[in-house]
């Protein structure tokens, strides 16, 4: 019951617990495509503005730590082994932030799914840029039209480089 609530004793002990424990995945996040009554899109970002920065009460959590958990450690745990890393090899998926700026206002519920459905939508402020494979595809929020993304099943190989170095230990 803690999970869903998350906020049972007046604080958010529980969750820190919960987040930190090593089989978290922190990365995950629902975009709002199908959703009327929850929207997760807003978990990354809160992960970033509240537990890194803005936390008053109890212990923060370190910018590296959630960077890491919310991408190197999430893409290993869905089996993407070409993500989650800067490094040569590595598919080149970027978020260039303003740490500072970082906000997330209220939700909002809109009504353009088919037949009229509803979902809810969570914007954010202070991404500057957000690139896929290289190529900017959300400027200041707004989608400037690339789309160099494709759809992916199952997991995904190691970079050759990775592969070759590992082999020699």
């Amino acid at each position: 019951m803690k999970a869903l609530l998350g906020y049972s004793y007046g604080n958010l002990d529980d969750m820190r617990e919960m987040i930190v424990h090593p089989n978290a995945v922190l990365g995950l996040s629902d975009g709002g495509a199908h959703c009327g009554a929850i929207c997760d899109a807003s978990i990354p970002t809160f992960m970033l503005t509240h537990w890194t920065r803005d936390r008053t009460r109890g212990a923060k959590l370190s910018l590296p730590w959630v960077i890491k958990a919310q991408c190197a450690d999430t893409a290993r745990a869905v089996g993407l082994h070409d993500r989650g890393l800067i490094a040569p090899g590595y598919r080149a998926d970027l978020n260039v932030i303003d740490y500072d700026a970082l906000t997330l206002p209220a939700p909002q519920l809109v009504s353009d799914l088919p037949a009229g459905g509803k979902r809810l939508v969570q914007r954010a402020r202070g991404y500057v840029a957000t690139m896929v494979h290289g190529q900017v595809v959300y400027e200041h929020g707004e989608p400037t039209g690339a789309l160099p993304g494709k759809l992916i099943r199952g997991a995904q190989a190691l970079p050759a480089q990775t592969i070759r170095t590992t082999q020699r230990y």
